[in-house]
């Protein structure tokens, strides 16, 4: 009798999984994968064609998604940088023209920097980086762009 209890204990569990898990895979693959697409980053208001840009795009505070160096269009100084395949999601964006090249943003001695640099969402223009969540967009697919302007101290 007890033998019996335990059987039937046992198949109800497993028909009990078979039935929750049904809906999770019962989805067609198409709808269960993530759906990707093309970011362009426009970047407006270099002061010279001297350098690169470096555009990075970040998940968080910390951590880089995707990265790019740009080439600056020397007669309109603009340059651009395409992400293709990205996953849909929220995402930030950090340029900076690193017109030494040393691939980094360089500072004075007051912590000012001296190269341009800029943010998805263009924060204003202060002392210190802006809060990730002040950069934060929504990135859907099939494509979005945006526009950044650089910043630069005197």
């Amino acid at each position: 009798m007890i033998g019996t209890i335990r059987t039937s204990y046992r198949i109800a569990l497993l028909a009990a999984f078979c039935f929750a898990i049904i809906p999770a895979t019962s989805q067609p693959l198409a709808a269960q994968a993530q759906k990707t697409g093309k970011l362009v980053v426009r970047i407006a208001g270099i002061r010279n064609a001297e350098g690169n840009i470096r555009v990075a795009v970040r998940t968080n505070e910390t951590t880089i998604a995707a990265a790019q160096i740009a080439s600056i269009d020397p007669k309109t100084l603009t340059a651009e940088a395409v992400f293709d395949s990205l996953p849909e999601g929220d995402y930030g964006v950090a340029v900076i023209h690193d017109e030494n090249q040393d691939e980094k943003l360089d500072f004075n001695d007051y912590g000012m920097p001296l190269e341009g640099y800029g943010h998805s969402n263009n924060p204003a223009k202060r002392q210190g980086a802006p809060d990730f969540s002040e950069t934060k967009f929504i990135f859907a697919a099939p494509a979005t762009t945006i526009t950044i302007n650089l910043i630069y101290w005197p």
